[in-house]
């Protein structure tokens, strides 16, 4: 009788101590959906990595005198030790200025289907060059940029070495090349759900695998799925129920700013929710610092579904899975300026 009991409790998923026992089903299930992410960084189309431009970007991601004031970098807003992010609604730039939109993080970038909120850049190397030419951002011109660099003797050899072979290898392309190949190597591996993903079902909990199993049978599976658990497709906010105003702004009508269709109206790019549990605030607006909160809204929007507060706990704990191996950068030693080298304009 003991004997039976307990094969009846395995079959139900459970074990004696409470402990949600490995379920087959919902690993093949996952691993249909949902792919790990690598190790090793993912070569670029037509842009090929090597150990000198890795370099390069890294210096010119870290280098304030790309900004007009040289006051801002890549890094501020996407800060390598901090998630990718700036922990802020929405970011500072260029004379205090406020961005209009959440920064998304910089890790795992590389595997979205493209970048920002409105997908209006390609892919990494067309995202680059995005910020620094943006007033409200840094603040520069392609032209400064170059006129910048140029005035550093340093940055010569260095792009010389990155870009061998070429006439002039300083130019405003291999600036966002350099760096495009500097952030695909942001990658955040070997999270609990990887592991999952590569066959320990131990590697998630009873309680995240009862979040997986919510967050795949409630429908969040729909929008984010793939690698990046998101960031593949774009997707209206406010599918069944558009939030408020405070959570959804009026007049960011999203990816309509880019295509200019009707139907693309408060659309955006589904986000990746690698690394969520530590990337607030939510959404491109900025406006909520809760995950749980997150996670209901989402619900309530996207599915039209009132999460219970056990299923909420559940889908955040399944989340809380999703945070790899952070990247480990040393800080580059950037060359230095000179007398003749451009100065900042406040």
């Amino acid at each position: 009788m003991r004997e039976l009991t307990i094969a009846i409790l395995i079959s139900l998923g459970c074990l004696a101590t409470g402990q949600v026992s490995a379920q087959p089903a919902l690993l093949k299930q996952a691993q249909g959906l949902f792919k790990p992410i690598p190790t090793a960084a993912p070569a670029l189309p037509g842009n090929p990595a090597t150990p000198a431009k890795q370099e390069l970007g890294k210096m010119l991601y870290f280098d304030t005198r790309l900004s007009e004031s040289h006051a801002l970098s890549c890094n501020s807003c996407h800060m390598i030790g901090m998630g990718g992010v700036d922990l802020q609604e929405t970011s500072l730039g260029h004379r205090w200025q406020r961005g209009g939109r959440n920064a998304p993080t910089v890790y795992n970038a590389v595997f979205e289907v493209a970048q920002f909120w409105d997908g209006r850049a390609k892919d990494l190397e067309a995202q680059a060059g995005g910020p620094l030419v943006n007033p409200v951002e840094m603040d520069t011109t392609p032209e400064h940029v170059i006129e910048q660099l140029k005035g550093i003797p340093g940055y010569l050899p260095v792009f010389a070495k990155a870009f061998p072979g070429v006439a002039d290898p300083l130019t405003f392309d291999n600036v966002r090349k350099a760096i495009a190949v500097f952030e695909a190597t942001l990658i955040t591996p070997n999270a609990a759900f990887d592991r999952y993903l590569e066959g320990n079902a131990k590697a998630l909990d009873a309680d995240q695998q009862a979040g997986l199993a919510l967050f795949i049978n409630k429908g969040c599976v729909a929008c984010h799925n793939g690698i990046n658990v998101g960031g593949t497709m774009y997707a209206p906010f406010g599918v069944v129920e558009r939030p408020g105003a405070e959570i959804l702004p009026e007049g960011d009508k999203g990816r309509f700013a880019v295509t200019q269709t009707a139907s693309d109206e408060y659309v955006f790019r589904a986000a990746s929710l690698r690394n969520v549990a530590i990337t607030q605030p939510y959404f491109h607006s900025g406006k909520v610092w809760d995950l749980r909160q997150a996670v209901a809204i989402m619900g309530n929007s996207q599915l039209g579904a009132k999460l219970t507060d056990d299923e909420v706990d559940k889908i955040t704990g399944f989340l809380e899975a999703l945070t790899g191996e952070q990247p480990k950068v040393t800080l580059p030693i950037l060359p230095p300026s000179v007398a003749t080298t451009p100065r900042p304009k406040p």
